[in-house]
Parts: structure tokens; C-alpha cells; sequence
């Protein structure tokens, strides 16, 4: 099968069956979302959403988390991973989006990856789902499932599995596109144990009917 028409099988049969797809991270206001986002790394969004509310009322605006001391955020975030170094890149931050840029979450990758803690892959959630740019944020399900399709042909790294989503998936669907992936590899196509037998996926996936465990890498 042509890579070009393994792309367009898998993206139609996404706006068929999926045409709502969207974080499950809860949040009211960029700030909330980056925040949230952050936390996410190497964490469940259903930790995260347990967490944010008590962490949102202590610090509802950047300038209450700017003035706080890492100690005390960490016991707001105590139960995610890495909450020591989460605590520190929380407080950096927002006294940087204070000091840079006016409080206000910037809009661009580049700018947004300035801020402690945000990486590439932050920056590309931030600037699809709160700006509507086509960013294509690679986290491990999106790199998974990209590489079991073929959507992506033994990429190495999130970067080149980025640069590959983005040349093929046309522009006006990036953003909803990056949470086709997450979505479909956090409830169908695991880690793990893919659920190959009723996955709507079968036609377009390169691994599917190479036998047990083939699928899983």
C-alpha cells in the first residue's frame, strides 16, 4: 500500500468515527491548560485532572504561582511524577510568562519554549489547542501508533515523526489529528497489549495480521 493511501484511509475513517477529538486535560484559561500540560509529562491526564482544581484555586493567576516557593506548590502536585522538578519549572514559568511576556501565554513555539518546563512537544499542545495552529505535539502514543501504521517509517525520534505527520496530514486537520493519535493509542492500539481484533484501523495498519506480539514496538 502506497503511503499516500494509507494516510487518506486513516484519516477518513477518523472524521467518520472520530469527529470530536480534543485534550482530556480540564482547564478554563491558557494559563490553566499550560499548566496542566506541563504536570501531563510522563503522567496521566486523569492524575493531572485530579490534582489541578485544589492547584488552580491556590494559583489562579500567574503572579499568585510567580510568588510562590516551589515547597509550596509541591504539595499541591506531590502525586504526580517528578513533582520536585515539576514544582520548580511550575513556579520558573510563570515568572517567566511574567517577566517576558506580560502574563500572557504566547501563541508562538518558539516564544513558548522559552518558558522553564515547556518543551517542544508542550509547545505544540499549547499552540494547536489554545491557538488552533496546525502543531503537531509527538508524545509516546502518538510516536507508537504513527510508527505501527506507517504513518511514519521507522522514525527515530518525535521530531522526525512530526515532520513527517505534518508533510502528509493536510493543514486544516493537524491540530484535531494529534488527538486522533493520542486518543487511539491510550485506548485501542496500548502499549503493550493493542487491540488489534477491534481496532477500525486493521485495513490501513501495516503491523495488523503479522501475529502476537509483531504489533507491539
Amino acid at each position: 500500500m502506497r503511503k499516500e493511501e494509507r494516510y487518506k484511509g486513516v484519516i477518513e475513517w477518523f472524521g467518520r468515527n472520530v469527529p470530536v477529538a480534543e485534550t482530556e486535560l480540564r482547564y478554563r484559561d491558557p494559563f490553566q491548560l499550560l499548566i496542566a500540560v506541563i504536570l501531563s509529562a510522563q503522567c496521566t491526564d486523569q492524575r493531572v485532572n485530579k490534582i489541578t482544581p485544589a492547584l488552580f484555586e491556590a494559583f489562579p493567576v500567574p503572579e499568585a504561582l510567580a510568588a510562590a516557593t516551589p515547597e509550596a506548590v509541591y504539595e499541591y502536585i506531590r502525586s504526580v511524577s517528578y513533582p520536585n522538578s515539576k514544582a520548580r519549572h511550575l513556579v520558573g514559568m510563570a515568572r517567566t510568562l511574567l517577566s517576558e511576556f506580560g502574563g500572557r501565554v504566547p501563541s508562538e513555539v518558539d516564544e513558548l519554549q522559552k518558558l522553564p518546563g515547556v518543551g517542544r512537544k508542550t509547545a505544540n499542545v499549547i499552540a494547536s489547542v489554545v491557538y488552533h495552529k496546525p502543531a503537531m505535539a509527538v508524545d509516546t502514543h502518538v510516536f507508537r501508533v504513527s510508527n505501527r501504521i506507517g504513518l511514519t517509517e521507522n522514525s527515530k525520534t518525535p521530531l522526525a515523526t512530526e515532520r513527517e505527520l505534518v508533510r502528509h496530514i493536510p493543514e486544516a486537520l493537524i491540530a484535531r489529528a494529534h488527538h486522533w493519535l493520542i486518543l487511539h493509542g491510550r485506548y485501542v492500539c496500548l502499549a503493550r497489549h493493542p487491540k488489534c481484533a477491534t481496532c477500525g484501523l486493521q485495513p490501513w495498519c501495516q503491523e495488523y495480521g503479522k501475529g502476537p506480539g509483531d504489533a507491539v514496538r
